[in-house]
């Protein structure tokens, strides 16, 4: 997955809280978009757009950001920062076997996992279907037990994976799956959807549990657009055909895809030596 495009209404209030309490560095801020991540690695980008309101209640479009840390040590003080910075956007955490999770809000309602996985050959796969639970995890205990004396806050990290909210689980699979070629890594009945590509236990999520029955977003405040990428040039051509079969409406510059899905969630899909495109509302 890479980087997460969020329309923001206050540009220097979310660069502030994403760099200063959630950790991550300002990689470059041109005019009116600003790009934050770790080292090289964007991961998320805010484009203000100060003429869009809040979007609806119970409408689709992002659950959360899952921002995968490489150690627990990094995990720890990016908890800990925010913890100590802003406790009032933490809003729960969980043991999900393959990982551990904190959860948080952002200034502006955007959802954010912050995660550390554990090592894959301590999954449980069933019948193709990976064993996740929510088990009590304590976060102060976790930060005691993994922070570290030295500031690891520039350690590495990726966008692990993308939740969203949808209308529908069914039109999910049918499009996620089906059209863009992911595979079914755990399946809630009507309510949530987990898939990926080779094997990782979720690349992308889509659920209905604050948005069952909604339609088409409108363009407003929060996400702007989650981006996928692939190995190559040959792929995103490969996807292209796949996706005209299926008479999703898509534009190829050679280099990207880009796409809606069922809910107006824009998607780009860019092969892996393309630098991160710019979002435009």
């Amino acid at each position: 997955m890479g980087a997460v495009t969020l329309r923001v209404g206050n540009l220097d209030a979310m660069i502030a809280y994403y760099r200063d309490v959630v950790t991550l560095e300002l990689q470059s801020h041109d005019g009116p978009v600003a790009v934050l991540g770790r080292g090289q690695t964007p991961l998320v980008i805010l484009q203000h757009a100060p003429e869009l309101t809040t979007a609806e209640p119970r409408s689709a479009g992002l659950y959360h950001t899952a921002i995968l840390f490489d150690t627990q040590a990094d995990l720890a003080a990016a908890v800990y920062s925010i913890g100590t910075k802003s406790p009032g956007t933490f809003t729960g955490s969980a043991d999900h076997l393959v990982s551990q999770a904190f959860y948080f809000t952002d200034p502006e309602g955007n959802g954010i996992e912050l995660y550390w996985d554990r090592d894959r050959d301590l999954w449980s796969w069933s019948h193709g279907q990976v064993e996740m639970a929510s088990l009590f995890l304590d976060p102060n205990a976790f930060i005691s037990e993994h922070m570290r004396p030295e500031s690891p806050t520039a350690g590495h990290a990726i966008v692990g994976h993308v939740h969203l909210s949808v209308g529908d689980v069914a039109s999910a699979r049918e499009f996620y799956v089906n059209r863009l070629g992911f595979e079914t890594t755990a399946n809630f009945g009507p309510s949530a959807l987990f898939v990926s590509a080779g094997g990782y236990h979720h690349h992308m999520a889509m659920n209905t549990w604050e948005s069952s029955g909604s339609g088409k977003r409108r363009l407003a405040l929060g996400l702007g657009q989650v981006s996928i990428i692939v190995p190559g040039t040959d792929d995103i051509g490969a996807l292209d055909e796949r996706m005209s079969h299926y008479k999703v409406d898509t534009r190829h510059d050679g280099h990207t895809l880009s796409f809606e899905d069922p809910w107006s969630n824009r998607i780009l899909v860019r092969a892996a030596d393309v630098a991160t495109p710019i979002a435009t509302p």
